[in-house]
């Protein structure tokens, strides 16, 4: 699978439940996470390892998708505008479902896929959108560790090394 994607934004928060920052640019540190965000700094809810959680992705093709109602089945339509989904970057364009294991790279940074995101209870009661754990159930992002750091962008093209 050949694919080359875009990174259009970059959000991070302080701590668990704080409301997520967009930034211009951001420095990834391998191992750790990025700089100030809350998994870098161990305040986030699932900071505890071993859980691989140093930056996290999703696709803004899923949340065009729910602004839609679409899949059809549940049928769950909401606004999410990119600072609401708690992921760090959203992409366009990058099949993050089928990347467990691979490597790819973003900006000067090479990330490694270690597992998908699942949504949590929470999100409904922070946002006030009842339905939305049930509307981003197998979509919700994708967890990754940080194998090379650097800094990156959004424009940044994200491509796979593992192909």
């Amino acid at each position: 699978m050949t694919w080359t994607g875009q990174l259009l934004h970059i959000h991070v928060a302080p701590a668990a439940s704080y409301e997520m920052e967009e930034l211009q640019e951001a420095r990834l540190i391998a191992g750790r996470g990025i700089v100030g965000d809350r998994y870098f700094l161990g305040t986030g809810t699932y900071s505890p390892k071993p859980d691989v959680r140093e930056v996290t992705l999703i696709e803004i093709e899923v949340l065009e998708a729910i602004g839609r109602g679409e899949p059809k089945i549940p049928g769950f339509k909401a606004r999410l505008a990119p600072e609401d989904h708690r992921r760090n970057l959203t992409t366009r364009g990058v099949p993050v479902n089928h990347l467990i294991g691979k490597r790819f790279k973003v900006g000067e940074t090479v990330l490694r896929a270690a597992r998908l995101n699942f949504p949590c209870k929470y999100i409904e009661e922070l946002l006030g959108i009842p339905g939305l754990y049930a509307g981003l159930l197998n979509r919700s992002g994708l967890n990754c560790a940080i194998e090379v750091g650097g800094m990156i962008r959004p424009g940044d093209q994200i491509f796979p090394l593992d192909e």
